[in-house]
């Protein structure tokens, strides 16, 4: 037996902000959505979760409302990469066009990823195009 990943859960003042912003930035949908409590999932995912077996549906985000606003550097990020055949610097840019912000936590100058942070400054990182 083991357990599938269901969610990852963010904290935000403004869930239902947050998770439009991420919707916009992956292209997912909203499954469920409240001023309390936002979830998306991919657009696939819908179509899968009758196809496949339990433990192979993949996880959604949720995002819930707090009270405090973020003050320290997350402990858990996420990670997005580009496919090979997509331009990751235009990537970059359209993510900061929504309204993510390049920052600098130290990683060296040759670094394949860049570190950006969504409207709520939760880190999360562009790496180097990948083909799988």
């Amino acid at each position: 037996m083991s357990l599938r990943w269901y969610s990852t859960v963010v904290e935000s003042t403004d869930p239902r902000a947050l998770a439009g912003w991420w919707a916009e930035a992956l292209g997912w949908q909203f499954a469920h959505e409240s001023d309390d409590e936002c979830v998306l999932v991919p657009p696939w995912a819908r179509e899968l979760v009758e196809q496949l077996e339990f433990h192979r549906v993949p996880p959604g985000m949720v995002f819930v409302r707090v009270e405090h606003e973020k003050s320290s550097k997350n402990r858990l990020h996420w990670d997005f990469a580009p496919h090979t055949t997509d331009d990751r610097e235009a990537e970059i840019d359209r993510l900061v066009a929504l309204g993510a912000t390049v920052i600098d936590v130290g990683a060296p100058p040759e670094a394949s990823w860049t570190v950006l942070a969504d409207p709520d400054g939760n880190e999360f990182c562009v790496l180097s195009s990948r083909e799988y």
